[in-house]
């Protein structure tokens, strides 16, 4: 039996027929029949084990999936890689057949944080790839890893400038600038303010979700949330 068959064994015999109904609710735009609903913990444990696996490597060849819960385990096992080669060349090839928000969130790789001069270079072509979750993994990024010692400016206008109507790939965006209003409030407010000329540097949409969101943020004080509350666009 090939890993393959063998993973999808074992996953189907872990399916939660009383979580599926709830799981499916979260994702609407999969097949609830592609849905098994197993726990992230056993996907986790799971993960931990396949990725001493020599013959891994088929199971992350084997894509797109046929269950959410097989790309939920590939981002799992992404995610314990330890060797950046192996695992930026991983994330290369799993990337365009992310199809949710939730394995792209959770496609985190520690050993990302240990080679950001490297990353940059990758996370600039993601923010301009044709396959949405690409991008937002990208603004995730930077998100996760920029915004603090390592923060430029410049990596605001990265963000700012991704232009798409895609619901998750705005909702990222308005996620991250809310993230710098809080870590990096000088650098990020002027993007809620008009130019010179009375333009907006984020669409409505976002400018409005960056203030719901940094409104209700414990890291923002009282005194911030009450003038960015006078921010908000009308349509």
């Amino acid at each position: 039996m090939s890993i393959i068959q063998e993973i999808r064994q074992r996953l189907v015999a872990l399916r939660d027929d009383k979580n599926v109904e709830f799981v499916s609710k979260l994702f609407p735009t999969i097949d609830s029949s592609r849905i098994l609903a197993i726990r992230t913990p056993v996907l986790r444990n799971m993960a931990k084990e396949l990725v001493k696996r020599s013959d891994v490597e088929e199971f992350l060849a084997d894509v797109p999936h046929q269950y959410h819960d097989e790309n939920q385990l590939h981002a799992f096992i992404i995610s314990a890689m330890r060797d950046y080669g192996q695992c930026m060349a991983a994330l290369e090839h799993f990337l365009p057949y992310v199809n949710n928000w939730a394995t792209c969130d959770q496609l985190s790789p520690k050993v990302l944080a240990k080679h950001k001069t490297e990353l940059l270079e990758r996370i600039t072509a993601w923010l301009a790839s044709p396959h949405d979750y690409t991008v937002r993994y990208g603004m995730g990024r930077l998100m996760a890893l920029y915004l603090d010692d390592d923060f430029e400016p410049r990596f605001l206008e990265m963000v700012a400038q991704v232009n798409r109507d895609e619901y998750y790939v705005q909702m990222m965006q308005a996620w991250y600038f809310a993230t710098a209003l809080a870590k990096q409030p000088e650098a990020a407010m002027p993007y809620l303010l008009p130019d010179d000329d009375g333009q907006f540097r984020l669409n409505r949409w976002v400018h409005n979700k960056t203030i719901q969101k940094a409104v209700e943020s414990y890291r923002i004080i009282p005194e911030q949330k009450a003038y960015l509350r006078t921010l908000r666009r009308k349509s």
